[in-house]
């Protein structure tokens, strides 16, 4: 569907945060479903973008510039229409979370922090945000995470904001002494996978949002497979979010 862009920010970097008029997509849309965006340009192929809130009919997501097609989409104004896919892919189950009196910990590294902040807002405020970042610079919608969570803890690489350290150094000391219900990641592979390792030793249930390159976004041509449950599945259809568990980190 074509979808008007009524609202554009370049947030900090190469980030940019957008929010189109999409009340049909807006209906059903939940946290950890994507968008399959035609960038424009000449950029044919579409790009698989998170969606990160949904206020009334309006759907936003963030993106940052890592090629020519997300270049292609940071050029886009307000008023134009965007021709894009959505809702996509299966979103994160929140069923272990409302049913557990213990903690509920988002864990998001760079970009992978926005898909968690619609799962914030459906968690009505219950949960503990974890958000790692390179550096100060690069911290970024923290201020929306503190009014949707119960607590914020912010990492960051070279400790020139928050901890100094790694998101999963932090959600390590949570897990040490408190009772975690559910966990819910999204972010770089290797932070994804030791989250697993962690969630494992802990037996805490936990979630992932897998990235992979996609063609389709539909299922139909298994450009986006990786190995779950011993299966090979499609990242797009089957996903983007499968249980920690499932996943083979070592594929």
């Amino acid at each position: 569907m074509l979808c008007k862009l009524i609202s554009k920010k370049n947030t900090v970097g190469n980030i940019y945060d957008f929010t189109i008029e999409a009340p049909e997509i807006a209906k059903t849309a939940k946290a950890g479903q994507f968008l399959h965006i035609l960038c424009g340009g000449s950029s044919y192929l579409r790009r698989p973008i998170s969606i990160c809130d949904v206020v009334g009919k309006s759907v936003r997501f963030v993106f940052e510039i890592r090629g020519k097609g997300t270049e292609e989409l940071a050029k886009r104004e307000t008023g134009e229409y965007i021709d894009l896919l959505g809702p996509l892919g299966n979103g994160f189950d929140t069923s272990v979370a409302e049913n557990s009196d213990g903690a509920i910990i988002l864990l998001g590294g760079g970009i992978g922090i926005y898909p968690l902040y619609k799962l914030a807002k459906e968690l009505g405020g219950k949960a503990t945000a974890i958000l790692g970042f390179r550096n100060a610079a690069a911290v970024t919608h923290t201020y929306e995470f503190q009014q949707s969570c119960r607590d914020l803890f912010v990492a960051t690489d070279d400790g020139s904001a928050g901890y100094h350290g790694f998101a999963t150094d932090v959600l390590k000391n949570i897990a040490a002494s408190n009772n975690i219900a559910a966990l819910y990641v999204c972010g770089p592979t290797p932070m994804m996978k030791i989250a697993a390792e962690i969630a494992a030793e802990k037996e805490i249930p936990a979630q992932v949002s897998m990235e992979q390159r996609m063609g389709c976004g539909i299922g139909a041509c298994v450009t986006c497979t990786c190995n779950v449950g011993g299966s090979n599945v499609r990242v797009c259809k089957d996903g983007p979010v499968f249980w920690a568990k499932d996943v083979n980190w070592n594929e």
